[in-house]
């Protein structure tokens, strides 16, 4: 009789630890089709706006040559006669983009170099939050603060006459600032990786911390440094609001920051307002715009790898 009763107890056992095996293995299953979903939903999107993109432009270089296109300086495409030289709407992007770029690069660099080496960690705590709100507004916000408060203390700088109400030196300035956050954060990261050890021999050697921090922490870093630095100008590159509002809508090919330009995202932005016919070639010339961009920003993702490829540094 206990023999039964044991020999049930552990049958119980047994079909308990069955009965688990086969939820957990259910909810695994789960798990994994999802994830499967999740990332066949963002392949799929990818691959939808690269067809749409590609199809769209193909109506338009039936009519425009490509090299016209991408060598042409004029751009012009809603007046008579047309002309579509991307290069002023390519040049306004980079021009921007660059600004963006040194803006954020030095002043990211800046203060992940003070987050990870020379602040508290009370104090970390504190300004690391306080930076990452600066991510979270929105865009149309900082437009409008480069118009109304940058550009008149340019114009007090440089003269009235030198600066116009649209520039992008303006555009370009704030623009640094909203995407520093994510220099700053990303680099944080990658410094604070670094091993103790590497920090230890160099004050073992006598190097002061600024020494410590611009020759041992920024290369062993530098991987993560340059991903922080291309995510953060690939999302200049494609910024709309602040180059719509502050910079202005006029196509010019110039590396004078304090004259007006149009960069790629507002023209796009400008023709999608409706006014223009769809189907109309004026109408395609988003697309061919768009598809540029799309190149642009694939191209310096692919360099980015190549560099954190290249000097990436693994530590155990």
């Amino acid at each position: 009789m206990a023999t039964a009763v044991k020999v049930g107890k552990m049958q119980a056992q047994l079909d308990a630890v069955a009965r688990r095996r086969k939820r957990q293995h259910r909810e695994q299953t789960i798990v994994s089709w999802t994830l499967r979903a999740a990332a066949a939903i963002s392949i799929f999107t990818t691959v939808g706006i690269v067809i749409i993109l590609v199809a769209q432009s193909i109506g338009f270089f039936a009519e425009v040559s490509v090299w016209d296109f991408l060598t042409g300086t004029e751009w012009a495409p809603l007046f008579s006669p047309q002309k579509f030289g991307v290069l002023s709407l390519v040049g306004g992007t980079l021009l921007v983009a660059v600004i963006a770029g040194v803006v954020s690069l030095t002043l990211g660099l800046g203060a992940a170099i003070f987050l990870s080496e020379y602040a508290p960690e009370r104090l970390r705590r504190i300004l690391k939050p306080i930076l990452e709100v600066l991510a979270g507004i929105p865009t149309v916000v900082y437009g409008y603060f480069a118009l109304t408060f940058v550009t008149p203390i340019l114009q007090n700088i440089f003269g009235h006459d030198q600066v116009i109400v649209f520039n992008a030196l303006s555009a370009g300035l704030v623009m640094g600032l909203m995407i520093m956050p994510m220099v700053s954060t990303l680099s944080e990261d990658a410094m604070v990786a670094v091993p103790r050890s590497l920090r230890d021999a160099a004050y073992a050697l006598g190097a002061t911390r600024f020494e410590v921090s611009t020759k041992v922490v920024i290369p062993a870093a530098l991987s993560g440094i340059v991903a922080s630095f291309i995510l953060a100008v690939s999302r200049a590159i494609g910024e709309t609001m602040i180059v719509k509002i502050a910079a202005g809508a006029t196509p010019n090919l110039t590396l004078n920051p304090l004259e007006s330009i149009q960069a790629m995202t507002a023209y796009i932005v400008q023709v999608s307002l409706g006014e223009t016919p769809q189907g109309s070639l004026e109408y395609k010339t988003i697309f061919a715009v768009g598809l540029l961009l799309f190149v642009m920003t694939l191209a310096m993702n692919i360099v980015g790898r190549w560099v954190i490829s290249r000097f990436r540094q693994v530590y155990e």
